[in-house]
């Protein structure tokens, strides 16, 4: 077995002309006023509600209470299944997580090599899943220490006290020794969740292999994975004959290993019912060892720019084969930074993660990642947000997470809310200063500039949702003067409605806000803790009223300092 991998991993690029990172540019004009319309009339079809899944490294969090109580929480405030991934279900030890590492301790073998299983520690993750009423992405992933093979002694690493062994370190990336056994591991565990969730649950998870193969999470050949790919498939299906089976969850920069992979699915007519694959807006030079209270040696930021070009250079080479057309595109990691537990200490660039910014910009690409839908023939069906939260960690650490220490919910969570109330058919809605899609086909790597977009909806009751926001990637912009946005809403089917106003900025909707206006205290007293803790839902920017529409037409204004979010919800008061 080779373990040479300067073949495969040559695709190791970023796509297109972007940087890291994209620099800040001070010099940047604002947005000062936005036309916004909205056709009542105009329906465009099912909303796809790409936003309903969410990932993490820790799977040992999972069922803690913690845990239990934010996959819960989702569910409460969305009325939604989201799709959970979380990773290391395979790997070997004694079930204890820590950042960017967790692990199931599934496999076993006896003194005679047999294998047996132990599904403890897996049911308690997936219980807590799916007794939030979610689904399983179920990452079959990694090779457990039994499955290692000789060739991982290559594998050295330096002992410390932060370092346990080789294992940890990596060598669970080597392809397992004995197929068979690996086959035997991934029926063994379909056939248990099958017994414990049931046949329709199970068949409405999707059943994926490993996780960034074209790094170093795979330390084989692409032809070592295209052959584990079969094995796996087959044993999944064996069992789960309507299981939805796929990958290859390679990173921005695995193209190459993308097409390598479907000219073999492709050809064998593997079983393969979505493709799947991973972004990032940013990388930061992390980490900088200054004082925490120091600036960035460089003011740096995500690019949306560069995410939404790797799903449309992802989806149109899936579009090449043309058995693969209509199947889903998953991608399920997609993130403003990696890595998802390096915070502002690490670098002072990561604090966006902490503040308005963040939720502006998940709400942005979401919307972005509808219209790229609209002009591609692949289609994304889900955007893996990898987030979760972390064990220990200081109040507002800023890495990526929904909540911080004392449980409290940052304003990315807010998004997921504000996203939530959105109607199941998407209407027509414009901004003559939106950033435009077709934009992607001359880029020159610039991150996307200051905008005003806006994202409409249809609820079967009838109410309207009007999402409308104020952003741009460089989160070192900022802008004394609030832009006015005139919305119009035309063709609207009643006379007078009750509108409600939810925000999310610096003053709205926004626990760090209220944190840092206490002092920003690592030990926050009881009454300051109720005090952050009070501001951290999605809050409403003005009292409900009642708006008449003149002849089918309702004009209204909104303010929007940067970044920001309004959604205004019209429901029918005739």
């Amino acid at each position: 077995m080779s373990t040479d991998t300067s073949a495969v991993h040559v695709s190791r690029r970023r796509l297109g002309p972007f940087p890291p990172a994209a620099p800040s540019n001070p010099d940047a004009p604002h947005v000062v006023r936005a036309s916004v319309d909205v056709d009542a009339a105009a329906g465009q079809g099912p909303l796809t509600r790409v936003w309903e899944s969410f990932g993490y490294d820790e799977i040992n969090w999972t069922y803690t209470p913690t845990g239990k109580r934010l996959l819960q929480k989702f569910a409460d405030f969305s009325g939604a299944s989201y799709h959970v991934r979380p990773h290391y279900v395979f790997c070997s030890g004694s079930g204890f997580g820590i950042p960017h590492w967790g692990n199931g301790n599934v496999y076993h073998e006896d003194a005679d090599g047999n294998p047996y299983y132990d599904f403890t520690i897996v049911d308690q993750a997936y219980d807590a899943i799916v007794g939030a009423g979610h689904h399983v992405i179920v990452e079959l992933a990694f090779t457990p220490r039994d499955l290692v093979p000789p060739e991982a002694e290559e594998l050295k690493v330096v002992p410390s006290p932060t370092v346990y062994t080789s294992y940890e370190a990596g060598t669970w990336g080597y392809p397992p020794k004995d197929y068979d056994k690996w086959g035997g591991l991934i029926a063994a565990h379909a056939q248990h969740c099958l017994e414990r969730y049931g046949e329709e649950e199970v068949t409405a998870w999707l059943w994926e292999l490993w996780n960034e193969p074209d790094i170093n999470y795979w330390r084989g050949t692409l032809e070592q994975f295209n052959g584990l790919y079969t094995v796996t498939a087959q044993a999944v299906r064996s069992v789960l004959p309507n299981a939805k089976v796929g990958g290859p969850t390679v990173t921005s920069g695995g193209l190459e290993f993308l097409k390598g992979f479907l000219d073999y699915t492709s050809s064998r007519n593997e079983p393969l019912d979505f493709i799947s694959y991973h972004t990032k807006g940013c990388f930061f030079p992390t980490r900088d060892y200054r004082p925490a209270s120091s600036p960035p040696a460089e003011q740096l930021s995500p690019s949306s720019t560069k995410m939404l070009y790797d799903l449309r250079e992802f989806n149109r080479a899936i579009a090449e084969y043309e058995q693969y057309r209509d199947l889903p595109a998953i991608v399920d990691e997609f993130d403003a930074a990696v890595p998802a537990h390096f915070g502002r200490y690490d670098n002072r660039n990561y604090e966006f993660q902490n503040t308005e910014y963040y939720p502006v910009f998940q709400v942005k690409v979401m919307k972005k990642i509808l219209d790229l839908n609209a002009n591609e023939t692949v289609q994304v069906e889900r955007a893996t947000s990898w987030s979760f939260y972390f064990e220990g960690e200081r109040f507002f650490e800023g890495t990526r997470s929904f909540q911080t220490a004392g449980g409290i919910e940052k304003p990315l969570l807010n998004a997921y809310r504000m996203l939530s109330l959105l109607g199941d058919e998407r209407i027509r809605a414009t901004s003559d200063v939106a950033w435009n899609i077709g934009e992607l086909e001359n880029t020159d790597g610039s991150s996307m500039p200051e905008e005003v977009d806006v994202l409409a909806s249809r609820a079967d009751n009838g109410a309207l949702a009007v999402l409308v926001w104020r952003h741009t990637d460089d989160q070192y912009q900022t802008s004394e003067q609030e832009t006015t946005a005139s919305l119009t809403v035309r063709n609207l089917p009643g006379r007078r409605f009750r509108v409600r106003h939810y925000r999310i900025d610096a003053d709205h909707s926004n626990a760090h806000t209220a944190w840092k206006a206490v002092g920003s205290p690592q030990d926050p007293t009881d009454e300051e803790l109720a005090g952050i803790k009070a501001r951290q839902g999605l809050e409403e920017f003005e009292p409900a009223r009642t708006v008449e529409a003149e002849s089918g037409s309702l004009s209204l204004e909104v303010s929007l300092p940067l970044p920001a979010a309004s959604l205004l919800v019209l429901e029918p008061a005739d």
